[in-house]
C-alpha cells in the first residue's frame, strides 16, 4: 500500500477508478492534470488496476490544490485516501493547501486540518440570451495580458495551467479587464475559468462563451456570488449538487469576489 507517482500509462485504470465510484471517465481532464499536476496513486493489492489516487498541483510558490481524490469501492475504510492525503501534504510542505469536498470526505479532511471557507455548486443548462458585443476570441498573442490579470485578480501563479488553455479548451475570450476560457467535457461544456474586474465583464464573458458553446453547459458557481448566480439562472441555467471548498494553512489567495468561475473545480 505505498503510494507512488502515476504516468500516463495509469490513465485508462484511472478512468476505471472514476467509474467505479459513479463518476465520469473524464479523461480529457485527467490528462491535462496528469501534464500540470503530480499524480498519485496506492496499486491495488489484488492487481487489478488502482485501489486510490489523488494529484497535487502547484501553484507557485505559496499554494496548492488536491483534486481526484477516489478510492475503489472494494478497498473502502482502509484508510487508503489517508494514506495519500498525508503523501501529498508532505510533498506540498509549507504551502497553502486547497480542495473541495463532498460531505462524504469532508470529516477526513477535517482530521488532517482542513476548514470549510466557502461553498460552491454546478449549475448546468442551456444558455439563453444574446450575444454581449464586449468580448472578443483571444489568440496567443493575448497570453501575456491574460497571465498579468490573473495573477493580480486571483493572486498566485498558475500560468502553468493557463498556457494549456489554447489547446486544451474549446475557446478563450478576452474583454477589458476580464477573461474567460470553456472546454469539452464528457457530457457538457465547462466554462471556466473567468476571472474579472467587475460583475458586468464577467456576465460578458460567461454569456458569449456559453451561447458560442450551443450545448449544454456547466458553472461551478461559489454560492458567495449570488448575484451571478441568480443572472445565469434567468438564463436557463439550473443548479445541482453542492460541494465544501476547504483550506488547510493561510488563507486563499487574491480577490475571491473577482474570481467568478474556477477553471474546474479540482484546480480552483
Amino acid at each position: 500500500m505505498t503510494p507512488r507517482r502515476l504516468t500516463t500509462d495509469d490513465l485508462d485504470a484511472c478512468a476505471r477508478l472514476a467509474k467505479d465510484r459513479d463518476w465520469l471517465p473524464e479523461p480529457h481532464k485527467w490528462r491535462l492534470l496528469f501534464e500540470v499536476g503530480e499524480p498519485y496513486g496506492i496499486d491495488a493489492p489484488d492487481g487489478d488496476g488502482l485501489a486510490a489516487t489523488n494529484i497535487l498541483t502547484r501553484y507557485g510558490d505559496d499554494h496548492a490544490v488536491i483534486s481526484m481524490v477516489l478510492t475503489a469501492s472494494r478497498f473502502g475504510r482502509r484508510g487508503l485516501a489517508r494514506r495519500l492525503m498525508e503523501h501529498v501534504l508532505e510533498r506540498a510542505g509549507d504551502r497553502t493547501v486547497s480542495l473541495y469536498a463532498t460531505e462524504h470526505g469532508r470529516p477526513l479532511y477535517e482530521r488532517l486540518g482542513f476548514r470549510v471557507v466557502g461553498r460552491a455548486a454546478k449549475h448546468t443548462g442551456v444558455f439563453e440570451g444574446e450575444p454581449s458585443g464586449r468580448t472578443r476570441q483571444a489568440t496567443p498573442e493575448d497570453l501575456d495580458a491574460i497571465l498579468a490579470l490573473d495573477a493580480e485578480l486571483f493572486g498566485t501563479d498558475r500560468s502553468q495551467v493557463l498556457r494549456r488553455m489554447f489547446t486544451f479548451g474549446q475557446e478563450v475570450r478576452i474583454a477589458d479587464g476580464g477573461f474567460g476560457h470553456c472546454w469539452r467535457n464528457d457530457d457538457n461544456t465547462v466554462i471556466g475559468p473567468v476571472v474579472a474586474r467587475d460583475e458586468e465583464t464577467a456576465r460578458a464573458l460567461i454569456g458569449d462563451l456559453a451561447l458560442r458553446a450551443g450545448t449544454e453547459v456547466r458553472m461551478d458557481f461559489d454560492l458567495s456570488q449570488e448575484s451571478v448566480i441568480v443572472w445565469a439562472g434567468e438564463h436557463g441555467i439550473g443548479d445541482a449538487w453542492q460541494v465544501a471548498r476547504m483550506v488547510r494553512g493561510g488563507d486563499l489567495p487574491g480577490d475571491p469576489a473577482r474570481q467568478f468561475l474556477p477553471f474546474m473545480q479540482a484546480l480552483g
